[in-house]
């Protein structure tokens, strides 16, 4: 018969799982999202309450809030399988068990924590061992040092930390090990930091990664002649960046002759359950204890770590805080304890053997790709046995790291690569870290993140028994993984290879183009567009700046081409700069640079020609404001003040009409100048004028499906080469032959007009064709500001009616 409260429980959790899995909520869900934003409900607790799947839905809609504000796409929960379902319902029944009575809760207790350790044990080959469950997987280790002090120093657990001073504790640990893990262990201790020691790693032979024992050796024996007590070693079998194992056979030997503590942690420590684990990680079976984490490891939430260890003292244990007089304290290991009867022994194997299978196959693939780098390589000739060891590592490791490498100086096509060598590793750093964000956006499945490492620098990592329970990585996963990386590696090949070409070329567009130097760009390079103006001041140069580069990073956007030009990084340092993205092989650099460098100039032309047709406008302005003064003061002399009466004027009109000799004016915006309507009414039409759809365009000579920049190995495409540049498109202009190059430059426009030269009209008429018509568009609008202005019954144009 099974308890009512307890199927309860789970009809609960089921029914809350299907509320917060359901991330595609239908057409009620966003009349519910604003029902609950975080935005109304702040106020008081409602009196009435609510039921259960009311507070589940707004348990949703606070998890989704933000994202239709976000414009982002709705992100589903982690899919957490049946066996997450598992350890969910374990925190449930936790809360349940705990208000039973006190005989029974210590019964169930036992059972389960006894039941959990047997398991982990038997399963990753640790005899004779007890577990501790902590929620902090640096809880454990806590513990241990506690319990590794109780049992050092006799009378601690009288005299408390006075008995340190005597001797001062040692603790050890690798410099490839976790982070600030030292530091929590010292602050939690009560320890000074001068009691922990890093040692260094090999450096000569071996991995870069793992804990040099001979060095380690020599620092254990100055301890001790300074009066210091060694009393714990932390290694790894595992690393947390390169997912290397230290030498732990020989490491436990040191420690057993110094009678110090080992302790263990590290990914790999999972592959002891499978059939056949390495020499290496089957010495980790001898340490003293070890921190395990299967809850990343089989996918299932908020389960707690593990930490075994061997110690024939109970009290000592219990002083220590590994064990509790608590029964509520043992019921952590219930999720587990559920979780793991429900994969089995099969299953729990399984799925570490899935995800070392996934590393191996990424692993073997990656090898046959070129410019990828899976491994440290060795400037000195090691023994065989190392050798052999380092290879078992590799291939039994669930943790694969990669990077790309080029040398980018040797792969330059030509030019001196003299002073760009000393920012080579934080280019490779920058591309490596674009390639892992390429590879995780492209395959979200693969798990795949960025480390940064103290040798390798910057490099990308696989670590499916971290990733693939959770994510469901299977191998087309991999294989996508593989495909899209082979299709990344060319193009980044090819933009380390023209790098040094794109800055080369900008150089010789100097001083108009400046190269600028941004080693966290991925992509061909940066430059900003200088203009060539004098006489300004800063501030005023600083808004010309601003202007060009905007308007000409628009204007690249806008062309047909596969090359990304974009702002920069979003916290970068450099303004008002183009970033050119990545390339491919058959970019033209020459032709590319010439065309911003065109663009640029002509976008700087185009503004100081609008500065002088300003300029023109407000002259003639002016001047037809003085011949309509001139104009009515004519009016008025011939025709007399009386006529000028609104009544009266009227009335002598209409027994006396007067025929006006004054003539009508025009304003010439082309010409600049003030024209005399009669032609215009004589002919009843008015001057016409080019429209934009009659400017003529040119043509460009590119294949269908030819992109801008590309070279081209046809004899048809002579114009693309890489020898093509601006001046020649001007030279076979006036011959009728139009390039990809003169379609991006309208006609040069005019000087700036200076006093006591050429009326502006000739200047007009002489440098502005048909096509200043796109000017004039601009410069109109001013006109009729310039005309609302004019005192009342004054008008530019004037005609007899």
């Amino acid at each position: 018969m099974v308890d009512s409260t307890l199927a309860q429980v789970g009809k609960n959790l089921s029914q809350a799982m299907r509320i917060l899995e359901d991330g595609q909520r239908k057409l009620e869900a966003g009349t519910e999202r604003r029902r609950f934003s975080r935005t109304s409900i702040p106020g008081p607790l409602q009196g009435d309450g609510q039921d259960v799947a009311t507070v589940l839905h707004l348990v949703h809609n606070l998890i989704h809030e933000g994202e239709e504000e976000e414009d982002k796409p709705s992100q589903q929960m982690q899919n957490v399988g049946e066996q997450g379902h598992m350890a969910l319902l374990g925190h449930s029944l936790a809360a349940y068990i705990s208000v039973l009575d006190r005989e029974r809760l210590r019964k169930l207790t036992t059972r389960i924590l006894s039941d959990t350790t047997l398991w982990l044990c038997r399963l990753f080959r640790y005899e004779n061992g007890s577990a501790y469950f902590h929620e902090d997987d640096r809880d454990g280790l806590v513990k241990v040092c506690r319990l590794v002090i109780n049992a050092r120093y006799e009378e601690y657990a009288s005299e408390g930390y006075a008995v340190l001073s005597s001797k001062q504790p040692v603790i050890y640990q690798s410099a490839s090990g976790r982070p600030g893990l030292g530091q929590h262990l010292c602050s939690q201790l009560g320890l000074p930091l001068s009691s922990l020691c890093t040692v260094p790693c090999n450096t000569v032979f071996g991995s870069q990664h793992q804990m040099d024992v001979a060095l380690l050796d020599k620092l254990i024996k100055e301890d001790k002649e300074a009066g210091k007590l060694p009393l714990l070693l932390i290694a790894n079998a595992g690393t947390p960046g390169a997912g290397h194992t230290d030498k732990l056979g020989r490491l436990k030997d040191l420690c057993d002759q110094y009678s110090m503590w080992l302790h263990l942690e590290g990914v790999n420590l999972a592959t002891l359950a499978l059939g056949q684990a390495t020499s290496a990680i089957m010495a980790a079976n001898r340490s003293d204890s070890m921190t395990l984490t299967p809850g990343q490891w089989l996918g299932l939430p908020a389960v707690s770590a593990v930490t075994l260890y061997r110690h024939e003292d109970p009290a000592l244990s219990l002083a220590a805080g590994l064990t509790s007089s608590q029964p509520v304290a043992k019921l952590r290991a219930l999720p587990l304890w559920l979780s793991l009867q429900y994969l089995g022994h099969n299953g729990i194997v399984q799925k570490i053997k899935h995800a070392t299978v996934l590393s191996q196959q990424l692993l073997q693939k990656l090898k046959t790709l070129a410019s990828i780098k899976t491994s440290d390589v060795l400037e000195t000739e090691i023994s065989l046995a190392e050798a052999l060891v380092m290879v078992e590592d590799e291939l039994s490791s669930p943790v694969v790291l990669f990077k790309f490498s080029q040398e980018m100086s040797a792969a330059s096509s030509g030019g001196s690569v003299e002073g760009y060598c000393a920012g080579e590793k934080e280019v490779l750093d920058t591309f490596n870290r674009w390639l892992g964000e390429q590879l995780l956006q492209l395959v979200p499945a693969s798990g795949m993140d960025v480390v940064e490492l103290e040798d390798e620098g910057t490099c990308v990592r696989f670590s499916p028994l971290l990733t693939a329970a959770v994510l469901g990585t299977q191998q087309g996963d991999v294989e996508d993984l593989v495909e899209k990386l082979s299709e990344l590696v060319p193009v980044m090949s090819s933009t380390m290879c023209l790098r040094q070409d794109f800055r080369e070329e900008t150089h010789r567009h100097s001083p108009s183009l400046i190269y600028v130097e941004e080693l966290s760009w991925p992509g061909l390079g940066a430059v900003r567009y200088e203009p060539q103006a004098e006489g300004i001041d800063e501030s005023r140069r600083k808004q010309e700046l601003e202007k060009i580069n905007t308007e000409l990073l628009k204007k690249l956007q806008e062309l047909d081409t596969d090359i990304i030009f974009s702002t920069g990084p979003e916290f970068g340092t450099q303004e008002n700069c183009i970033f050119v993205g990545m390339v491919t092989e058959d970019v033209d650099v020459s032709e590319l640079v010439n065309t911003i460098a065109t663009l640029g100039r002509d976008i700087e032309e185009s503004g100081r020609l609008l500065e002088n047709m300003t300029e023109v406008v407000r002259k003639g302005i002016l001047e037809a404001e003085l011949q309509l003064q001139k104009a009515n003061e004519e009016k008025l002399m011939e025709e007399g003040v009386m006529r000028q009466l609104p009544l009266v004027g009227s009335v002598l009109n209409w027994f006396s009409p007067v025929q006006s000799s004054i003539k009508g004016r025009t304003f010439n915006l082309a010409a600049g100048s003030l024209d005399s309507t009669e032609v215009t009414y004589s002919t009843k039409a008015q001057t016409g004028r080019p429209s934009l759809q009659d400017t003529p365009t040119s043509s460009s000579k590119r294949l269908p499906g030819q992109r801008l920049f590309q070279r081209s190995g046809g004899a048809g495409f002579d114009s693309f080469s890489e020898t093509s540049s601006i001046g020649q498109a001007e030279e076979s202009a006036g011959e009728g032959s139009t390039t990809l190059s003169s379609s991006f430059r309208p006609p040069t426009p005019p000087p700036a007009p200076e006093e006591n030269s050429q009326p502006a009209s000739d200047v007009i008429q002489e440098k502005v064709p048909e096509s200043s018509v796109q000017v004039n568009a601009q410069v109109e609008a001013e006109v009729e500001t310039e005309e609302e202005r004019q005192p009342e019954g004054q008008e530019v144009e004037q005609s007899e009616r």
